[in-house]
This record gives C-alpha cells, sequence and structure tokens, in this order.
C-alpha cells in the first residue's frame, strides 16, 4: 500500500541561506494551517467517510501532504544550513536555536508548537470535508502571503508557487467528494428526520 520514493515531490534547491524566510515558512510546517495538520487531518477523517471514493481522495490528499511536509522541511533546513548562530538570533531564531538548534520543529511562525487541537475529525462526512474546503483556502491564503514576504529569492518562491498550486487542486477534488457525499446521502434521506 505505502511506496515512497526517495526525491521530493517538487524539487526545492535554495542557494542563499535566510534564517528570516526560514522563520516564516515554518508555518506551513507545524502551524495550524501546515502540511503536518492537513496529513493528519485528512488521513483521519477518511475513516468516517461513506464510500471508497471519498476514502481514497482523502487518503490519497493526506498522504501528499505528507510530501509538502517534507518539502517544506526541506526550505527550513536549506534556509538555516551554514546560518551562523549569530544569523539565527538576528533572525528571530534565538530561542528556537536554544531549543532545536538548526533542526526543524513544527511550529507556527508565531513560536508556538504543533498541537493536535487544531485538527477537525467530526465524523460527520459533510462537516468534515466542508473543514476541508475551508482548510486548503487557508493553507492557499498562507502560501501567497508567504510569496509576497519571499518575493525577493525566486528559488524560494517557485516552490511556494507549486504548493499553492496543489492546494487549489486538493480544493477541487474535496469539492468532486463533498458533492458525491451528499448525493449519496440524499438518496439515503440521511438528514431527514425519521419518526
Amino acid at each position: 500500500m505505502w511506496s515512497y520514493d526517495r526525491h521530493l515531490q517538487y524539487p526545492v534547491n535554495i542557494k542563499t541561506p535566510n534564517p528570516a524566510l526560514a522563520k516564516v515558512i515554518i508555518s506551513q510546517y507545524g502551524g495550524p494551517d501546515g502540511e503536518l495538520a492537513a496529513s493528519l487531518r485528512y488521513l483521519s477523517q477518511r475513516f468516517g467517510m461513506p464510500d471508497k471514493k471519498s476514502k481514497a481522495i482523502l487518503n490519497d490528499i493526506g498522504t501528499e501532504e505528507l510530501a509538502h511536509l517534507e518539502m517544506v522541511g526541506s526550505l527550513v533546513h536549506q534556509l538555516t544550513d551554514g546560518a551562523s548562530v549569530e544569523e539565527m538570533k538576528k533572525a528571530g531564531l534565538g530561542a528556537y536555536y536554544t531549543d532545536h538548534g538548526f533542526g526543524v520543529y513544527p511550529q507556527a511562525a508565531a513560536g508556538f508548537p504543533f498541537t493536535s487541537a487544531v485538527l477537525a475529525v467530526k465524523g460527520d462526512p459533510v462537516a468534515d470535508l466542508t473543514e476541508d474546503l475551508a482548510a486548503e483556502q487557508k493553507a492557499r491564503a498562507t502560501y501567497e502571503k508567504l510569496i509576497n514576504l519571499c518575493k525577493d529569492d525566486p528559488d524560494v518562491v517557485d516552490v511556494l508557487r507549486y504548493l499553492r498550486e496543489r492546494e487549489v487542486v486538493h480544493f477541487q477534488r474535496f469539492g468532486e467528494a463533498l458533492n458525491g457525499v451528499q448525493d449519496k446521502l440524499a438518496q439515503k434521506r440521511f438528514y431527514i428526520d425519521k419518526k
């Protein structure tokens, strides 16, 4: 079932370290709208889907989000690789360096660590897929903000644009899943009071 190719889904080749960019990009690693949260959300929600197609969509996108997590981690790592302690401190990463050195730790740009409390898993397929549509739009919006912040580094922007495009595709796939699930539930009269 699981197959892993030992290369990134999209190449990350940063030529110039820049810890200040790493500080904001890390939010897509461990922030509330980041890739770790997305992958865990979708891979958990798949169990509550009523049909194979919607389960497969959540499984496919959830595993792709793991690939995106790897890409974002690579961005953060390459942006700090070779930086001095003074450069980390100047970029506002002194406390981060104290706790994690040059490691890649799941946290938001504001510094708070990843928490599973950000995961929305309701067990209701319509609620969960609607949440997923919103999650993809929040991720897309975050990538757009990161592109604006990183516009001086084309190597970083190239990767961020790719990731933003994938969020749009995921949004479309979740829309298809929601339509299919709603049709199936309507046929079963799922939302009609059965007194």
